[in-house]
């Protein structure tokens, strides 16, 4: 009996570490005209987001989200810090008033305490850490210190040195701050937050940075020279310049959540890249990514949170243009463009900007001048990070034979094309795909239009669920170790 407690007490702790990562939205306030927050939290719910990041602790917002089973994120924002910072009983009263009467039926997990405090004009680092112990001191005489977890947010700004990733270091100007504010992390188990725009890395840079690199659609890679590492998109490098950062200061047990990223839908004339386009393709692929569980170079396979950025877009903000318009939708709760937080919709944009082909179905193939090493790269990863289906290119499958390099990544780069609305940047693969108007399925196999289920019309033959693609990644896969200890718990069943 024994054994069998221990054998599904392990089997639970399995299940437990595969919850997987999870996707959030950001739920600012700071424009005209707004939807009430309960018709926020409709708005919400209606897209089956079931984490949101809010900046203050705003007691109608907090109300609207009452036995929703979101998971809430609550700010004190960096004009509070100093009375936090300077009195305990003011964490306290704050606790008490704003909190504790709305807890537990408003789910709130997480209090950021300050936000990107390093870009702060005025000084108020120095106060983030002791307002940090007070909240928690303060959850803690409430015993809520294990289901609320506290910290603050950081800008990418943070860090000295972000490139290569395995470079990634801490500016040492920081360091009176951070040294205290990662031995609070450590010592609670609070992950490090932080706010990462792929966007702003190529509006900076944009001789340097793609924007197919920006928008998780590079087919090449880009190799770290320290670790050979190899990396297809912006956001993972700038994720694991935070882990190294971290490791290098040796505080390697510290996760890291996004608290916020996204990209905008309009800019000044000069911000060329803010589009509805790109930010639907930005999101699109962000939560295909993240769903997948791929984690980052360094990190393949780990638990990644993130929060999109943001949920309305925000008239009042102060900047350039695009600071007003990170928002899925509309003050008037019309879509901006339309996104699916579930990662296995197809694009499809709304209110005038439709991207798919209207002027009747197109096709994207390989290009049979494109070299063998860009075809297989854009083949990998069309079937890796790109998602797609790539089974019935499997041998005994509709369409391995003839086999082919060029068909089999016709088949692939169609697949994506189809899943994300036939634009003209989801046939790019780096020059190598281009589009036809010519249906290019033959006998058995059949390419996919938008809207079609083809994988199922070609999957006649079932499919192992651990069918390999192209790449060689796994339809479905746990990290190696997952699948060590689910075996032990057989064996442990097995032996009673």
């Amino acid at each position: 009996m024994s054994r069998l407690i221990l054998a599904t007490s392990l089997l639970l702790v399995i299940l437990g570490a595969c919850n997987g990562s999870k996707v959030g939205i950001c739920y600012g306030r700071n424009a005209d005209d707004l939807p009430t927050p309960d018709k926020a939290v409709d708005l919400i719910k209606n897209q089956n987001i079931n984490y949101v990041r809010i900046y203050d602790s705003n007691i109608q917002v907090l109300k609207a989200f009452a036995n929703t089973g979101i998971e809430l994120m609550v700010g004190i924002p960096n004009s509070d810090l100093l009375p936090f910072s300077q009195f305990q009983s003011n964490a306290d009263t704050w606790l008490k008033n704003s909190i504790l009467p709305y807890y537990p039926a408003t789910k709130i997990t997480y209090i950021t305490v300050g936000a990107e405090v390093t870009e702060a004009t005025d000084n108020v680092s120095s106060m983030v850490v002791p307002a940090m112990t007070n909240v928690y001191n303060a959850l803690r005489k409430a015993r809520l210190h294990r289901r609320i977890k506290v910290s603050t947010t950081h800008s990418l700004g943070v860090l000295s040195r972000s490139y290569p990733p395995s470079a990634g270091s801490f500016n040492s100007k920081h360091a009176g701050f951070l040294k205290p504010l990662l031995d609070f992390l450590a010592e609670n188990q609070s992950p490090f937050l932080v706010n990462v725009y792929p966007y702003y890395a190529y509006l900076d840079s944009t001789n340097n940075v793609s924007l197919d690199y920006a928008l998780f659609e590079s087919s090449s890679e880009v190799i770290d020279p320290n670790t050979g590492l190899l990396y297809m998109n912006m956001f993972d490098a700038q994720i694991d310049s935070i882990y190294f950062a971290l490791a290098g200061l040796n505080y390697k047990t510290i996760k890291v959540k996004v608290t916020e990223t996204g990209w905008p839908s309009k800019g000044s004339p000069k911000e060329t890249a803010a589009t509805p386009e790109n930010a639907q393709i930005y999101n699109t692929n962000l939560i295909r990514h993240v769903i997948n569980n791929t984690g980052t170079p360094a990190r393949p396979g780990e638990e990644l949170d993130v929060y999109i950025f943001s949920l309305f877009n925000e008239n009042r903000k102060p900047g350039l243009d695009s600071e007003r318009n990170w928002g899925l939708y509309y003050p008037d709760q019309t879509s901006v463009y339309n996104v699916d937080f579930s990662g296995k919709g197809t694009v499809d944009v709304n209110n005038g900007g439709n991207l798919t082909n209207v002027n009747g179905t197109s096709w994207c193939i390989a290009s049979p001048n494109a070299s063998e090493d860009d075809l297989r790269n854009g083949l990998d990863w069309a079937c890796g990070s790109g998602n797609v289906d790539c089974s019935p290119i499997q041998p005994s499958q509709p369409c391995f034979e003839p086999d082919s390099l060029v068909l089999h990544a016709s088949y692939a780069f169609n697949s994506y094309y189809q899943q994300n609305g036939a634009t003209d940047i989801a046939c790019s693969f780096g020059g190598t795909g281009v589009k036809t108007n010519k249906n290019p399925s033959y006998d058995n196999c059949l390419y996919m239009t938008a809207g079609s289920n083809i994988t199922a019309a070609n999957n006649n033959v079932t499919t192992s669920a651990n069918a390999t693609s192209s790449s060689g990644r796994r339809a479905f896969s746990l990290p190696n170790h997952y699948y060590f200890l689910i075996m032990l718990v057989f064996m442990s069943i097995q032996s009673l």
